[in-house]
């Protein structure tokens, strides 16, 4: 089993940039409440660092470009946390619920509970 995680932004370098100056003059319409929640502006939010690093989850992170590359013939809307398990992809938390999640810690909680 694997957790996939795709946020609501395209890769490169160029995007990045706008991504930090979106969260920095603009928070609260950055489109992108699974950055927003494990990413501060500029680096790893701190507690979803020590999350992941001493998870017992085998977890991927997906620009929505590229996973749309890597699975081209799924459509989701974005972001989401997607389980890869025998090939099959489920959800786990859907765009609506990541838009509720107030913190990373009930992020975390919420993925404890429901894995």
């Amino acid at each position: 089993m694997k957790l996939l995680f795709i946020y609501n932004a395209n890769s490169g370098k160029l995007n990045a940039l706008f991504d930090v100056g979106h969260k920095l003059f603009s928070p609260s319409t950055y489109p992108c409440s699974l950055c927003a929640l494990t990413y501060d502006t500029f680096s790893e939010n701190k507690i979803w660092k020590a999350f992941r690093q001493e998870s017992h989850f085998d977890m991927e992170f997906y620009h929505k470009d590229v996973f749309e590359i890597t699975f081209p013939n799924v459509k989701v809307l974005y972001p989401i946390v997607l389980k890869l398990e025998q090939h099959q992809l489920t959800t786990v938390i859907n765009p609506d619920v990541l838009n509720e999640i107030t913190n990373v810690e009930e992020l975390i909680e919420k993925l404890s509970i429901t894995l």
